[in-house]
C-alpha cells in the first residue's frame, strides 16, 4: 500500500506540473461527454460535486465513502504555474462531521458547503466570506435557510439568490427544490419553487445558471426518465416563469446509473456532471478475470463509483424552447 501511494504520487505530481493551464491542463472536451482528470481527479472513488474559482486557480470537489458515512472536500489550486496533487481542504478535516457539496458564488467573494454530524444529524448549509488569498471562518446560515430537515446543495446566482434542496417534513425521502432571495445583507424567508420545477417524486441537487435562465435538477420518478435519476433542465423567462422540464438526453442520462450532481463554468464554456457509468458489457466479459484485475477495475474510474464528466455547454442553448 505504501508504494502503491509513492507511485501514485509521483505520477500526479508528474502530471499536474505539466499541466499549468486551466481545467488541470485536459483537452478541451466536444459536445459528447469525456472523462475529467482520468487518475487525477476522477480517480476510483465517489466523486462528485465540482467548483471552482471565477480565476480558475482552485478546483474544489467531494469525496464519499462507505454510503456516506466519510464524506469530505478535495481541492486542487494552482501557485505558481503548477498545480497540486488533490488534499483534503483546511476546513474539512474534522473527523466528527461531513462535509459535501461545495459551491461557489459567481464573484467567488463566497464559499458554500453542506455540512452535517457523523452518526447522524441534519445537513445544513454553511458559508464563508473569501479574504484575501484564503477563506474565512465557516458560519452557519440562518433558520430561512437552515431548519430541523436536511438542507444541501447550495448554488448561488449573479445577485446572491440561493437555491437549494430541502427534505419534506412529513417524508425525509423526498426532496423539493427552494429559493431565497438575498435582501439587505440576508436571506429571505425560502419559497419551495413551482411543479415545473419540482416535477418528479423527489428532485435535488439543482444547479442554477448564475443570470438565473436556467436550472439543471436532478430529478427520479418521471414517465419519461432515462434510468434512476436524470438530469432536467427547465428555463426561466424574465416574468419568473418556468418552462416545462426537458430530459437532457441520453448524453448524459443513462438506463444502467445515476447522475445528480451538475456544474456550469463561470466561463460558460464547460458542463460538468457526475455519472455512476459501467464500462461496457464487452469490457467487463472480454477475457477471465485475476485478483490482481479485479483490484485493478476496484481502483480505475468507471468502476460503478460516480465519476465526473464534462462537455461543452451547447446543449444548454439546443434543449432551449421558444421564449426561454
Amino acid at each position: 500500500m505504501f508504494l502503491k501511494s509513492v507511485i501514485l504520487f509521483f505520477i500526479l505530481t508528474v502530471q499536474l506540473n505539466n499541466s499549468a493551464s486551466p481545467y488541470l491542463g485536459q483537452l478541451s472536451p466536444k459536445a459528447d461527454p469525456e472523462l475529467f482528470a482520468p487518475d487525477i481527479i476522477s480517480d476510483g472513488l465517489n466523486n462528485r460535486d465540482l467548483a471552482i474559482t471565477p480565476d480558475g486557480s482552485e478546483i474544489y470537489y467531494s469525496i464519499n465513502m462507505m454510503n456516506f458515512e466519510l464524506s469530505t472536500i478535495m481541492v486542487i489550486y494552482q501557485k505558481n504555474g503548477q498545480w497540486s496533487i488533490p488534499e483534503v481542504a483546511s476546513f474539512a478535516r474534522d473527523k466528527n462531521y461531513k462535509y459535501l457539496e461545495p459551491a461557489i458564488s459567481p464573484d467567488g467573494s463566497k464559499f458554500f458547503f453542506v455540512k452535517s454530524r457523523r452518526g447522524g444529524g441534519a445537513n445544513d448549509i454553511w458559508f464563508m466570506n473569501r479574504k484575501g488569498m484564503e477563506w474565512g471562518n465557516p458560519e452557519k446560515l440562518g433558520n430561512n435557510i437552515n431548519t430541523d430537515v436536511s438542507e444541501t446543495f447550495p448554488s448561488i446566482t449573479k445577485d446572491g439568490t440561493l437555491y437549494f434542496s430541502r427534505a419534506d417534513k412529513d417524508n425525509l425521502q423526498i426532496e423539493h427544490i427552494y429559493r431565497s432571495k438575498f435582501i439587505n445583507g440576508q436571506y429571505s424567508e425560502a419559497e419551495k419553487l413551482p411543479s415545473n420545477v419540482n416535477s418528479g417524486q423527489t428532485q435535488f441537487n439543482a444547479f442554477v445558471a448564475p443570470d438565473e435562465s436556467y436550472l439543471i435538477v436532478s430529478v427520479y420518478g418521471r414517465e419519461d426518465s432515462i434510468g434512476s435519476i436524470d438530469y432536467y433542465i427547465v428555463y426561466r423567462n424574465a416574468e419568473d416563469e418556468w418552462s416545462t422540464p426537458i430530459n437532457m438526453g441520453t448524453k448524459i442520462n443513462t438506463a444502467s446509473a445515476q447522475e445528480y450532481s451538475a456544474y456550469v463554468s463561470r466561463d460558460n464554456r464547460y458542463l460538468f456532471f457526475m455519472s455512476t457509468r459501467l464500462p461496457s458489457t464487452t469490457e467487463l466479459t472480454k477475457k477471465k478475470y485475476s485478483y490482481e484485475d479485479l483490484n485493478n477495475i476496484h481502483d480505475n474510474h468507471n468502476n460503478g463509483n460516480s465519476d465526473i464528466y464534462w462537455m461543452d455547454t451547447s446543449i444548454i442553448e439546443e434543449l432551449r424552447p421558444e421564449g426561454f
